[in-house]
C-alpha cells in the first residue's frame, strides 16, 4: 500500500469561498465545491466555524469540525452540558428534536446572541 497523508488535518484552518455572506464565529456548511455558506437549522453539512466575516465570492478561513472547543453564538438559552445543533444564521440551539448534534455546551447561554464555549463532537 502506498503512503498516505491527508489533504487537511482535523481542526485545521482551511480556506473556502463563501457562496453567501458568512459571519465570523458562526457555523458554516458545505454548499458546493470548496464553497461554504451559513448553517441552517439542524444541518447535517456543518463543516466548521468561519474565522471572519466574508461576502459572497470572497475567500474565508474555516476552522474545520473535528473536536476542539469553539466560541459559538447561541440562538436562545442553552444549559451547560446540553448537546447542541446548528440553528438559523450559523448560530446554535439545544438539540431538542434535532438529529444532527455538532457539540456539547461547556457553559450556559442565557439568551439569543450569547457566545459560549462548545466542544465539537
Amino acid at each position: 500500500m502506498a503512503d498516505y497523508l491527508p489533504k487537511f488535518k482535523p481542526g485545521e484552518a482551511v480556506t473556502f469561498t463563501a457562496s453567501a455572506a458568512v459571519t465570523g464565529g458562526r457555523l458554516v456548511v458545505a454548499t458546493g465545491d470548496r464553497t461554504v455558506g451559513p448553517a441552517g437549522a439542524d444541518s447535517a453539512a456543518v463543516i466548521g466555524v468561519a474565522a471572519f466575516d466574508a461576502a459572497s465570492g470572497e475567500s474565508v478561513t474555516v476552522f474545520t469540525r473535528a473536536g476542539g472547543i469553539q466560541r459559538l453564538t447561541a440562538s436562545a438559552a442553552i444549559a451547560a452540558g446540553a448537546q447542541v445543533i446548528s440553528a438559523a444564521n450559523g448560530k446554535i440551539a439545544t438539540v431538542g428534536a434535532g438529529a444532527n448534534p455538532i457539540g456539547i455546551a461547556l457553559v450556559a447561554a442565557a439568551a439569543d446572541n450569547d457566545v459560549i464555549d462548545v466542544l465539537f463532537i
